[in-house]
This record gives C-alpha cells, structure tokens and sequence, in this order.
C-alpha cells in the first residue's frame, strides 16, 4: 500500500465559519479558524468538548447535520475548492481521497453485515470496476496490515465478535482501503484502555509513514497529540488560540488555556487529594461574547481582553497566538 511520497499543501482551511441555525438562535459552532496541512504530516486539534473540533472536520467530509451550514471561509483539498463540489462529487471525494474514523466503531459497523461484506461494500462503492473477488483479496490485505490475523475467519465475523480495540482496527482498514490522501481521526482512541489505545496510535504512526497520507488527529488527550502529531492547533470557543509545531508547544505553550490544559494533566508526584482544573466553564455557542472568549476563566485577563477580541498572530517562527497578553509579551 505504498504511495509515491508528495510535497506540499494537501489541505488549506481559511476563515472557515459554521454555525447551526435553531428556535434558540444562531449556535456558532465554528468562527473563522485557518489551517493548512502538508502531505505526510499529522496535525492534531485539541480542546474541551464543545469547541468545534468536529464540526470543522465534518464540514471538510461534507457531513454536516441539518441544520448546520457553513456560512463563510474556504477548503481547499489540492487545489479544489471543497464547498464548491456537486453532491456526486462529493461522494466520490468522501473515502476515495478524504476518510474519516470516528470515536465508537459500533455505531458505525453495521451489526447485521459480516466485517467481510462491509469492507468490501466501501470499496465497491468508490470502485464500480472492481469484482467482488478482488475486492475481498483487497479487505482481507488491509486487515493484515492493520494486525489482524486469522483474516478468512475473521471475513465472517460479525462487529459484536471482535473487541473493542480490533472493532477500531476494523474502522482504520475500512477508512484506508481506498487509499485516501487524507486521514481525519475524531477521537478514535477514547473508549480504548490505554494498552489497546498505544497499540493503535503506534499502528496509525507505522500506515501513515507506509502511506505518506495526511493525517488530522481531534482528541482532547495532549498524551496522544505527543506521540503522534507533527503540529497542534489548540481550539476553544470555535477559534484557534494557539498553533505550533508540537515540541515547541509542549517546550512553551504560551496562551493561558494551553497552559491550562497542561497543568490538567495528573503527575505522578502530585497531591493525589488535588487535581489542577480551569475555572468557570466553556461559554454556551449561543451566548454573544466581547472580546477575549477566554476572558472570564482567565488568569491574565485585563480590560482590554473583555473589550477586544485579539488576531491569531505570529510571535514566533510557526508559532502562534491569540492573545493580549503574549503579545505584548513579546512586543
């Protein structure tokens, strides 16, 4: 399953804004984020629950729910114009050149189809040339290479059969049968122990040097971003706040929810009786916020934060920010 190695951009995402349109008013899931991502490299996107990291990787597959809409912004895929694309156009980019695993594989593995006849259903359906032969030859290939043995068996199995760690194998083969050039993970290793989880994050590392796909990693577990990922974007509110290459944002992270989420993550030499938290809570997507969104769980927070919503900019080289107080940091 080589691919020929590229270079270069596989994906920009500019201003991208996506809101939902309910009784209660306009939920702005997504405010204006921007992004890009190389071939061959592996970005990954962290936050609280409710931040709009899926939200923004939904509206890349084209499967935002009614009724959301993405009301402003690009994505570009290799030069292609993404939100511009027919809906046949758009079934033939979903899994051919863009796939997607989700968090639980059981409510995404049909309980009534064989593993076998559900791999093989995907790849026909972006593949109306291949037989049904080759296209078993093909699943079976792809379980081997995703560590499952005892393939032929395992073809006939049923999701309930395996476990749940071989459940997301299962969901990795099927998002890599057609060889997509993008990979995007919404939390695939959440219900995982933390064995079975470091087997598949390994196993992810091991297909996409194999592969040289572009890889975009939503999880809220900085653990995994730091053995996985090349680069980070650090959401809150729909926005990014902070953006680095990930050794650099783990050697310095700068903004004071990044710095935040860090100082969440238990030690083993801390009081077992205190865990460190971030005060207050995530503002609903429906409130109307001024300024800062972090303003009102912020250490730092001046009036000038409540007054002015500060630009993701540039402090350092690949390194950047949101916030008032960096920057006049490093002013």
């Amino acid at each position: 399953m080589e691919q020929n190695e590229k270079s270069g951009k596989l994906l920009e995402v500019k201003d991208l804004r996506v809101s939902f349109f309910t009784p209660a008013g306009e939920v702005k899931a997504v405010s204006g984020i921007s992004y890009d991502l190389d071939y061959d490299e592996v970005m990954g996107i962290v936050g609280e629950s409710g931040s709009g990291k899926s939200q923004e990787a939904y509206s890349i597959m084209g499967l935002l729910q009614s009724p959301g809409k993405v009301i402003g912004g690009s994505i570009t895929f290799e030069g292609r114009d993404v939100l511009a694309f027919s809906k046949k156009e758009m079934a033939s980019f979903r899994g051919s050149e863009v796939a997607m695993i989700f968090q639980n594989p059981m409510t995404c593995l049909n309980p009534v189809y064989t593993v076998g006849n559900q791999l093989i259903e995907a790849l026909r359906a972006h593949d109306k040339k291949i037989s049904k032969a080759d296209a078993a030859k093909r699943a079976m290939e792809m379980l081997e290479l995703v560590g499952i043995n005892n393939v032929a068996k395992r073809m006939k199995q049923y999701p309930h059969e395996f476990s749940g760690g071989m459940r997301q194998r299962v969901m990795i083969a099927m998002g890599l049968i057609c060889h997509p050039k993008l990979l995007i993970a919404d939390e695939p290793t959440t219900a995982l122990d933390v064995t079975i989880q470091a087997q598949i994050l390994e196993l992810m590392k091991e297909l996409q040097k194999k592969t040289h796909m572009g890889i975009i990693f939503i999880t809220h577990n900085l653990g995994v971003v730091a053995q996985i990922c090349d680069r980070v974007a650090v959401m809150y509110f729909g926005r990014i706040m902070e953006t680095a290459p990930v050794k650099r944002l783990f050697e310095q992270p700068l903004h004071p929810y990044t710095r935040g989420l860090f100082l969440c993550i238990p030690k083993l030499d801390q009081d077992e009786d205190f865990l460190s938290t971030i005060p207050g809570m995530v503002p609903a997507l429906t409130e109307k916020t001024e300024g800062c969104a972090f303003a009102p769980r912020c250490p730092r927070c001046t009036d000038r934060c409540r007054r002015e919503e500060p630009e993701l900019v540039e402090v350092e080289e690949g390194h950047f920010c949101r916030c008032w107080g960096v920057l006049e940091d490093k002013a």
